[in-house]
């Protein structure tokens, strides 16, 4: 996988510039600030999304030495934290695999008891620095990008992974089956607890 940028402009760079935004000096000409004070404003938006989309929470650091050629493959998901786009779905499982352009293809997929049916979606992801650093971005959505920052893992088998996203309401336990050895649950779940997740609303995914 070819490691992809994750900003258009240096850090130190962007930040200044946020900060002209923040307090009108972007706009150098009087007359026209009226024309470019949506133009900020859109950019200002847009910038603090790249940031805060594809960057790290505190006290969150990728593995280092991370093989992807050993991450692919299926996980079962064994628990997370509740969002809209995996409310009500147990059974749920992520496969990743190579895409052609060097990223990765991610397939997500859950059951529905309420709709009665399995629900998919289809995404790509890549490294956000280097390829050995668990720490990539993922789309579902066009340009939009979020952070998949793996923070713990099975050096030696790959058999189970601890996953954050671009905040700390973003929290995965992932693993090669359905159940996960209650020893190393709980020390996933207490290692995500010291990095300041609130682990007492996880929800362990039905696999039956």
């Amino acid at each position: 996988m070819r490691p992809v940028p994750s900003q258009l402009l240096p850090v130190p760079v962007l930040i200044r510039y946020l900060n002209r935004l923040s307090t009108g000096e972007a706009v150098s000409v009087k007359h026209r600030a009226g024309r470019h004070s949506a133009m900020n404003s859109l950019a200002l938006a847009l910038l603090l999304c790249l940031l805060g989309c594809t960057g790290l929470p505190e006290n969150v650091t990728p593995v280092g030495d991370f093989r992807l050629e050993k991450y692919l493959g299926t996980w079962y998901e064994i628990a997370r934290l509740d969002h809209s786009f995996e409310r009500g779905l147990t059974r749920v499982t992520a496969d990743y695999s190579l895409r052609d352009d060097g990223g990765v293809r991610v397939l997500n997929r859950g059951y529905s008891a309420r709709d009665s049916a399995w629900k998919e979606a289809e995404g790509k992801a890549y490294f956000v620095n280097q390829s050995d650093q668990g720490y990539l971005k993922v789309s579902f959505f066009g340009p939009f990008y979020g952070s998949y920052i793996v923070l713990a893992l099975d050096r030696e088998g790959y058999q189970y992974s601890l996953v954050s996203g671009p905040d700390k309401s973003y929290l995965w336990i992932l693993a090669r089956r359905p159940k996960l050895d209650q020893v190393i649950l709980d020390g996933l779940i207490a290692k995500a607890a010291r990095a300041g997740f609130d682990t007492s609303k996880l929800i362990f995914v039905d696999h039956n």
